[in-house]
């Protein structure tokens, strides 16, 4: 019965020592499920955070650039205004240089008007003149004839 009860206690003993080493492996599988737990929540966390940061990064890289962009609109409806002033006061000479020269055409076309004027006078003048020479001429040939008669 000794050896026999001998060969149960020591089945127990390796029973139990079986049973506190699976008990052992079970808290260590437990401890190393946590910290496999612990470390995946870590990743998670870490990657949700660098998620954010560079979402954060994204949005100040699109808010730089919408501002450029603004900036940049500006710019060029600033040079647009500058150009449209620019156009309008071309034009305005343009019109300006248009009704001078109507005018300058107009004053060229009294001035000739004036110089025909003159020229007709002038050619009336010389008709008179002439015509003047000619009489005076045939009153001195008449007169030279009658002297030259009376002698």
């Amino acid at each position: 019965v000794s050896t026999q009860s001998t060969g149960e206690e020591e089945e127990e003993e390796e029973d139990e020592e079986i049973q506190d080493i699976f008990e052992e492996l079970e808290e260590e599988l437990d401890e190393l499920e946590h910290e496999e737990h612990e470390e995946y929540e870590e990743e998670e966390e870490e990657e949700e955070e660098e998620d954010e940061e560079e979402e954060e990064k994204e949005e100040e890289e699109e808010e730089k650039e919408e501002e450029e962009e603004e900036k940049e609109d500006e710019k060029i409806h600033e040079i647009l205004e500058d150009l449209e002033e620019e156009l309008d006061e071309f034009e305005h000479k343009e019109h300006v240089n248009h009704n001078e020269e109507e005018e300058e055409e107009e004053e060229d076309e009294e001035i000739q008007d004036i110089f025909e004027e003159l020229e007709e006078e002038l050619d009336e003048l010389e008709h008179e003149e002439h015509e003047e020479y000619e009489e005076e001429e045939e009153e001195e040939e008449e007169e030279d004839e009658k002297i030259h008669e009376i002698l």
